[in-house]
């Protein structure tokens, strides 16, 4: 299982994101704080964990999507809208 954290625009977003990931059986996603290595317009984060980023659950206005491991991010998907 891979760990991915996706930053957003704005916090309704992030909110929407997080149901949305739940909704198609991702339990653990969860709202938290941005970590200081990433910057986010909103300063919400979703963290989850699955096979693959899921990028059809993100909101619109999602900014971007990182896969976590151990403590470094990298980037995954930039959003250009």
């Amino acid at each position: 299982m891979r760990e991915f954290v996706a930053t957003f625009h704005t916090h309704l977003s992030a909110l929407r994101s997080c149901n949305a990931l739940k909704k198609v059986g991702i339990p653990n996603a969860r709202l938290a704080p941005v970590p200081r290595k990433l910057s986010s317009s909103c300063g919400t984060c979703a963290f989850y964990q699955s096979e693959e980023p899921m990028l059809q659950c993100m909101d619109a206005d999602f900014e971007a999507v990182y896969e976590k491991v151990g403590e470094e991010y990298t980037l995954l998907h930039q959003n250009e809208e």
